[in-house]
Order: structure tokens, then C-alpha cells, then sequence
């Protein structure tokens, strides 16, 4: 096997490595995501992502996320900024559309050298989050500690938004693993500390599934700003703070929420075959 070319890249510190299979045909498994993500003994990264080749006629490719475990997740918002702006700048393109098994996501180039990304709309059924059983996703009966009383949000994947006085003085760490596994939900859900600081600001702390505490979680800002506009505790739009940076996130009329904020590129390289055997 020759070396694999990889792009590392992040948005707000939640870090990728990004391969294109798109020419090679490449299918990275369990295996090989759980190795290159390790920060020990392969390259680390919060998720690997995988750009193919589009299934629809309406994209321009399609991305894989694989979590450090190697499971599959459904979306990831800053991710898809990433993956966005490599598209955008092969294809000299302001616009592009990405391929999840979410679904399609639109992406453009947004002022300040940002990317913007339509996340598609919230989901608040209770089956479409899922729940493990009927209720008001807007009250969802989960507690542990200093935490209760979360607002259940799909972007895609699996949201819970508890809502504190202080982000800063929970142990994201300590709750974060078992009320990902809490029996209301059967896929395991991304968890998220909102402190309303204002109508137009949310300070945000995420522990994400399978992933464990980022810096930033893009489909966790747009569940946060959805459940706290649910609430009637912000506008529709707001910035999002995260501890690795801000996010500009803006629930539609038409139920779509939009994702703007920054991405980078930090090294590229390739990964030595040793690695993946």
C-alpha cells in the first residue's frame, strides 16, 4: 500500500483529518478511522472524514464522518465547513453541495473569509431524534447532577441541550459519557451546557458522541440555538460561543438552520502504510 495523502484541518479547534477517496476508491473501515484518529499513535483528530464521490446528481461530492471509534455519525457541522471550502476552491465555486447521509447540505463562502452552511432543518419529533420512548422534546425527563430538564433537537444526529446559570462550573467530562448513554437515547446523543448570556448570545460547552469534549461542535450550536429560541430564551439568531471560538447560527422561518464561522487548514501529509495494517 503507498502512503495516504491527508489534510489535517479544523473548525474552532474541533480538528479533522480529511482523506479524498474520491479517484482511489479507498473505503476506510472501523480499523483504519480508530488508528488515524488516536493522538497517540496515529495523526488525532475529533472525526475522520472521507470525501467520495457524489451519489446524487445534485452534489458535488460526498463526505463520510467517521467518529474516533470508528462508528459513522450523521453530520458534523464543522466538517462540513472544511469540506466546503476544498470544494469551493477546486472548483473556483462560491457554492457548494455536500452529500451526508443526513442528506444534502448547501454551502457558500460567507464575509471574512467564513463558511456558511444550511444544516437542513431541526427535527423535533421525538422519533426523528430518537427518543426511546413519547414525549415533549422540549421537556425531556433526563437528569444527572447539576443537570436536568434537556431539550431534544436532531440536526441530523442526536441533541441534548441542558441549560445552566454557569456553563463554566460543570464537569462536562464527568456528565458527558453517562448521559450520552442514558437510556432515553437509543442511539446516544451529543451533549450540550447552554448559559443564555443574552438574547443574542449562547455560551456553549459540548461533550460530543464518541468523540468526548471538543472545542466546538457545529451541529451542537445549531441544536443550542434552536432549543433556546424554543424556549423563548433567544432570538432565531444569535452567536454561539464555544470554548474554541463563535459561531453565527440562524433558525429559518422554513425550519432550516444556518451555520456561519471559520475554518483552517493546519498541515497536510500522508499516512505511512505501517500504520494501517
Amino acid at each position: 500500500m503507498a502512503p495516504l495523502p491527508f489534510i489535517k484541518m479544523h473548525g474552532l479547534g474541533n480538528d479533522f483529518v480529511v482523506i479524498d477517496a474520491r479517484k482511489s476508491g479507498l473505503a476506510v473501515g472501523d480499523a483504519w478511522a480508530r488508528a488515524i484518529a488516536d493522538r497517540h499513535t496515529g495523526i488525532g483528530c475529533d472525526q475522520l472524514i472521507v470525501i467520495e464521490p457524489a451519489k446524487s446528481s445534485l452534489a458535488d461530492a460526498f463526505m463520510r464522518i467517521r467518529n474516533p471509534d470508528g462508528g459513522e455519525a450523521e453530520a458534523c457541522g464543522n466538517a462540513t465547513r472544511c469540506v466546503a471550502r476544498l470544494l469551493m476552491d477546486e472548483r473556483d465555486a462560491s457554492h457548494v453541495v455536500i452529500e451526508t447521509v443526513a442528506g444534502l447540505l448547501d454551502a457558500e463562502e460567507a464575509d471574512g473569509g467564513r463558511v456558511s452552511v444550511d444544516m437542513g432543518p431541526a427535527r423535533l419529533d421525538w422519533r426523528e431524534i430518537p427518543l426511546a420512548e413519547a414525549c415533549d422534546t422540549l421537556h425531556v425527563p433526563v437528569s444527572l447532577g447539576p443537570l436536568s430538564d434537556p431539550v431534544a433537537t436532531s440536526m441530523g444526529n442526536p441533541h441534548a441541550t441542558f441549560f445552566v446559570p454557569d456553563a463554566a462550573a460543570i464537569a462536562v467530562a464527568d456528565l458527558g459519557p453517562v448521559l450520552e448513554r442514558h437510556p432515553m437515547f437509543p442511539e446516544r446523543a451529543n451533549i450540550g451546557i447552554a448559559e443564555v448570556q443574552s438574547r443574542r448570545r449562547i455560551r456553549l460547552r459540548m461533550w460530543e458522541r464518541a468523540a468526548g469534549v471538543t472545542l466546538a461542535c457545529g451541529s451542537g450550536a445549531c441544536a443550542a440555538l434552536v432549543a433556546a429560541a424554543r424556549r423563548g430564551l433567544t432570538e432565531r439568531r444569535a452567536e454561539v460561543v464555544l470554548d474554541g471560538g463563535t459561531l453565527e447560527i440562524e433558525w429559518l422561518k422554513d425550519g432550516h438552520v444556518l451555520m456561519t464561522g471559520p475554518i483552517a487548514t493546519a498541515f497536510t501529509g500522508t499516512v505511512h502504510p505501517s500504520l494501517l495494517q
